[in-house]
């Protein structure tokens, strides 16, 4: 332990991870007001499901051209100029949603909101794995996913208590959103620029300066040399690319991640709390008090995922949290089907929360920062997280219609189904990356 103590730069690489998962806690403000807005919203703009969902979805389609956008300013400009990008227009979207006079201008600054969350959601993980040591990635990866539930549980407190101003409280649920973006955009300006980025531009004396801040000289020339391999041969970016046939097993496997992470259907309990528990009898401050509860499980086992990440390793935490919500949901879904009181279906709604908490949530992260090679995975991760968003925009526009027609119950018995599929795809396609260099991970999947 000591010898790994001197070969590594262990504060000033939390540093740097933590200041970058920055984004992650935008993400999750970003990602949680709406739960604690919606019953405002409907009553402020008279929304039916179609346009309620429409409404929370906007934020995704906004994220689809953010994951364009970043995937873009990653491999020409670098990952640091993209996230104060990012963080400039969570500052501006925060401000202007909480001055909104129309339902229109409304949707339109959550979408601009969601090129703020998308960029951060390619650019935060990407960034913190080309800068973190094999040994640590996948705990430093699962800090960005630590600061997207701090967020959501920060947020989710704030509503709580905003709820109480009246009718106009969401303007104050979204105006509050500048004061960590001005955080975050202060603190990206410390960052230094990706090692692997600055090589890829032909800039080596500047990469070697970074590695050296990150570890020992040993450190230094062993990455230096693996980063030099890996980027020979090949150094141009494009669509094409990610979809050769080398490298298509990778893609598809980060594509149908990405996609399932959402489709498995646990963002319908975090942004459609209130709609869930209102359907059981619930009134409006239990139904905010939920979100709070959620929050607090989504934190304490997203830190569980963070110690077992590297240790258990991705393909077993992935596993288990498929199809053990799968279970969940089944449950879930007969509960709310015959009217079981509000308090039983709290216990199952938390514990799947538990489940994606430790599972599919910070680890897809970890996965799709790893699997790609080095020299097109900027683009590669752009794919993977708008084929997310995607998903997640889907997901959250056919909940209240889905609900409508089929009862709050309904919709749950297809994402138990999804979770099966899910389950049986990562058995069969996903590989162990735990503990290997990315250039070790891109040298396995040459060789396969």
């Amino acid at each position: 332990m000591a010898l790994e103590k001197n070969i590594f730069n262990h504060k000033y690489i939390i540093g740097i991870s933590f200041i970058s998962a920055l984004g992650g806690y935008l993400f999750g403000f970003d990602f949680a007001v709406i739960s604690g807005a919606l019953p405002f919203l409907r009553t402020q703009f008279m929304l039916d499901p179609w346009w309620e969902g429409f409404l929370t979805g906007s934020l995704a389609l906004g994220c689809i051209a953010g994951c364009l956008l970043a995937g873009a300013i990653a491999d020409r400009k670098g990952r640091k100029p993209g996230l104060l990008i990012a963080a400039a227009i969570f500052a501006g979207s925060s401000l202007g949603i909480a001055f909104s006079t129309s339902f229109m201008m409304f949707v339109m600054l959550r979408f601009i909101a969601g090129i703020g969350v998308g960029m951060a959601s390619m650019l935060c993980p990407m960034y913190i794995a080309e800068i973190s040591p094999a040994k640590v990635r996948g705990r430093n990866v699962a800090i960005n996913q630590l600061t997207v539930v701090i967020g959501i549980l920060v947020t989710n407190l704030l509503n709580y208590f905003l709820a109480d101003i009246g009718p106009e409280a969401w303007r104050w649920m979204f105006g509050l959103g500048v004061v960590p973006s001005l955080i975050f955009l202060i603190g990206v300006l410390w960052l230094p620029e990706s090692p692997r980025w600055l090589m890829k531009v032909g800039q080596q004396s500047k990469a070697r300066a970074v590695l050296l801040k990150i570890g020992s000289e040993t450190f230094v020339n062993s990455t230096f040399l693996a980063i030099e391999q890996s980027l020979s041969g090949n150094k141009k970016q494009s669509l094409k690319a990610v979809f050769e046939k080398s490298v298509r097993p990778a893609v598809i496997v980060g594509i149908v991640l990405a996609v399932f992470q959402q489709l498995c259907g646990i963002n319908v309990v975090f942004n459609y709390t209130s709609t869930i528990f209102e359907s059981a009898g619930a009134n409006l401050d239990r139904q905010l008090l939920e979100t709070v509860a959620i929050g607090v499980v989504n934190l304490v086992f997203t830190i569980f995922a963070m110690w077992q990440v590297d240790k258990l390793g991705r393909k077993p935490l992935m596993m288990i949290g498929a199809l053990g919500l799968s279970v969940v949901y089944l449950i879930l879904a007969f509960l709310l089907q015959n009217q079981f009181p509000a308090s039983l279906i709290s216990v199952f709604v938390l514990l799947g929360i538990s489940l994606y908490a430790s599972s599919l949530a910070p680890v897809t992260w970890v996965l799709i920062s790893e699997i790609f090679p080095n020299n097109i995975r900027g683009v590669a991760s752009s794919v993977a997280i708008i084929s997310l968003w995607a998903a997640y925009f889907i997901l959250v526009f056919t909940f209240p219609i889905l609900a409508a027609k089929l009862g709050t119950f309904g919709p749950f018995y297809l994402y138990a189904a999804i979770c099966f599929l899910g389950f049986l795809f990562i058995k069969r396609k996903v590989k162990e990356t735990k503990g290997q260099t990315l250039e070790e991970l891109e040298q396995s999947l040459a060789r396969h």
